[in-house]
């Protein structure tokens, strides 16, 4: 499984959220200006890497992802802890605390969520 560009990602997301549309239903939920013509060469693309397939009607297709959210963004956070963070889960915290994007209560509920699953 490849690494997708972020307008890839962000047409992924899309399609896990709605599970199956056409590009003229994927295009009003994507961020700034998307030309269709656009959208249906990179659904095309995402559809070559193995990412999503289709179902025809007549001349359309409606698009449906065919790789979980879940198994691409298991493969893709693992490799950015990996690589950017030592491999330590400790240092992906310490990141997130020293950016400022995670409180201490948000920590607390994290340990509790540790320790009542080592129960």
């Amino acid at each position: 499984m490849e690494k997708l560009t972020a307008k890839e990602e962000e047409i992924m997301q899309v399609l896990w959220k709605l599970e199956k549309a056409f590009v003229k239903e994927v295009v009003p939920h994507l961020s700034g200006t998307n030309h269709y013509n656009t959208v249906s060469t990179i659904v095309r693309k995402l559809e070559d890497k193995g990412f999503v397939s289709h179902e025809a009607f007549g001349k359309t297709h409606r698009y449906f992802p065919i790789v979980q959210k879940e198994d691409y963004r298991n493969k893709y956070v693992t490799t950015a802890i990996t690589d950017y963070f030592n491999n330590s889960y400790k240092n992906v915290v310490s990141f997130f605390a020293d950016e400022k994007k995670i409180s201490a209560n948000e920590l607390r509920e994290i340990l509790n969520m540790i320790e009542s699953k080592d129960k």
